[in-house]
C-alpha cells in the first residue's frame, strides 16, 4: 500500500486541548488543507514548538477529522509531547501532513469491522469508524489495556474490553478478548479487523488472523523522525510473497501494513 501522494506543511492553530485521562490529551487543530485529504490511518509529523529543542517533529495519528479540524490524540511520554501537551490555545505549530497510508476499505467485501486496539492504539479508531459506518458497515471495537486506566475509548461506540488484571471488562489480553468474541461475531458474515496498538500485541494478532485466514490491516509505532523517508529511521522488514523478507521506510510505505506481512 503506497503512502499518500500529496502533503503539505502548514501552520496550524491550536484550537482546543483537553485532558481524557492522566497522561493523555486530545488537541484540535485548525488545518484545513490537511483536514480536506486525511484519510484514517494517514498521520502527521508535528514541531512542537519554535525551538530547536526539541529537534525532531513527533508523529501522531489523525484521531479525527470534523470540517477544517483535525483532532490528535497526544500521550505524554517525553519532552516533546509533554510540551504539546502544555500548549495554549490560539498558539500555533508546524504540521506536516497528511502523511503514510491509510486502511484499506474495499467496497462491499465485508459486513462487520473489528476495530483492535491497546492504550494509545486507539488514536486512529475514531476517524476510521466514522468513515466505515458511513458506508453502512457494522463496528464493533475491542479494547485492550493493562488496568482499566490505560483504556481509552473516546467516543468510541459498541465497545467490549480487556485488561490485563480484570479491573474492567474481559481478564486478559485484547486478542485472547477476539478470540472469546469471535464465534458470536463471525455469525453475523464476512468481517475484516484494523488493529493499532504496541508491536507485541500486533504481531499476537498478526498470527491469530492469518491461521485463521482473516484479512487484517495493522498500523505500526515507530520512530518517524521526517515523516517523509529522509532520516530511514523508520525501517522495519516485513515478509514477501516468494518467503523473503525486505525493508520498507515506514512512513512511505506504512504506518499501515497486511498482518500477513508483518515478520512475526
Amino acid at each position: 500500500m503506497p503512502g499518500t501522494n500529496t502533503f503539505e506543511d502548514v501552520k496550524a492553530t491550536i484550537v482546543q486541548t483537553r485532558c481524557v485521562s492522566s497522561d493523555v490529551s486530545i488537541i484540535t487543530l485548525d488545518c484545513p488543507s490537511i483536514a480536506a485529504t486525511a484519510k484514517p490511518g494517514n498521520f502527521v509529523n508535528v514541531k512542537v514548538n519554535s525551538s530547536t529543542q526539541p529537534l525532531l517533529r513527533r508523529p501522531f495519528s489523525i484521531h479525527n477529522v470534523q470540517g477544517n479540524l483535525i483532532e490528535i490524540m497526544v500521550k505524554s511520554i517525553g519532552c516533546g509531547t509533554a510540551l504539546f501537551c502544555e500548549s495554549q490555545e490560539g498558539s500555533t505549530v508546524m504540521v506536516l501532513g497528511p502523511l503514510g497510508n491509510c486502511f484499506t476499505i474495499p467496497d462491499h467485501d465485508f459486513k462487520t469491522a473489528l476495530l483492535v486496539s491497546g492504550g494509545i492504539g486507539t488514536a486512529p479508531m475514531l476517524f476510521l469508524e466514522k468513515t466505515l459506518a458511513a458506508q453502512g458497515i457494522k463496528v464493533i471495537n475491542l479494547i485492550g489495556g493493562r488496568t482499566k486506566e490505560d483504556l481509552l475509548a473516546q467516543n468510541l461506540s459498541n465497545c467490549r474490553f480487556a485488561t490485563d488484571d480484570g479491573s474492567l471488562g474481559f481478564k486478559g489480553t485484547v486478542v485472547d478478548l477476539l478470540r472469546n468474541e469471535l464465534p458470536d461475531i463471525e455469525n453475523d458474515g464476512t468481517l475484516k479487523l484494523f488493529a493499532c496498538g504496541p508491536n507485541p500485541m500486533l504481531k499476537a494478532l498478526a498470527n491469530f488472523c492469518n491461521e485463521r485466514h482473516i484479512a487484517c490491516d495493522v498500523s505500526l509505532e515507530s520512530v518517524m523522525g521526517c515523516g517523509i523517508g529522509i532520516c530511514y529511521g523508520c525501517s522495519v522488514e516485513i515478509n514477501t510473497p516468494n518467503g523473503g523478507v525486505r525493508t520498507i521506510l515506514l512512513c512511505r510505505e506504512g504506518a499501515v501494513i497486511d498482518a500477513k506481512l508483518l515478520v512475526v
